[in-house]
């Protein structure tokens, strides 16, 4: 493994990745070189490419194209919580906008 993490079973029975202190990461707006820092601010940098709100309660946050895509990008509504695997579902479905840093 490379030093990313521990993948755990949670009490749902889902496998999530724990990230260790060490390997923190960044979520950087590329065309304005922004660290991303709330939740809100990323949910506007994402509506400005066309991503609206598709569901949400009080822990998550989903997006997805106005265009009728059926791509879905889900972030906890706590930013505090917000981990590499949201980062990288991020960049991945909006290429050239975002990027993930070491912090």
């Amino acid at each position: 493994m490379s030093g990313g993490g521990v993948w755990v079973f949670r009490n749902d029975g889902v496998m999530q990745l724990e990230e260790q202190a060490t390997s923190r990461k960044a979520l950087v707006h590329v065309a304005t070189n922004e660290v991303v820092r709330s939740t809100e601010a990323l949910e506007r940098r994402l509506a400005a490419l066309g991503w609206e709100r598709y569901y949400e309660d009080r822990a998550v946050v989903q997006l997805h194209k106005r265009d009728g895509g059926a791509d879905l990008i889900s972030i906890p509504r706590d930013f505090a919580r917000l981990r590499s695997t949201h980062m990288y579902d991020v960049v991945v479905k909006n290429r050239d906008h975002f990027k993930v840093i070491d912090a």
